[in-house]
């Protein structure tokens, strides 16, 4: 992996993650410190599993 791969793909995970939190948050009643942490971590997992299946579908 190169270091351009690299820096697009870290880029392409950061703005799924970016996108899942503030869903999470809008979905949310109550923003606290729990509940910050399980959307944070809820949105990592969504956007690994999303770049995986864009990967799966294109092939790249």
């Amino acid at each position: 992996m190169t270091t351009r791969t690299t820096l697009l793909a870290a880029a392409e995970v950061l703005a799924w993650w970016a996108g899942l939190a503030v869903l999470w948050l809008v979905l949310i009643s109550t923003v606290d410190t729990l509940e910050l942490a399980v959307g944070a971590g809820a949105a990592a997992v969504g956007a690994l599993a999303a770049r995986a299946a864009r990967r799966a579908v294109t092939g790249a």
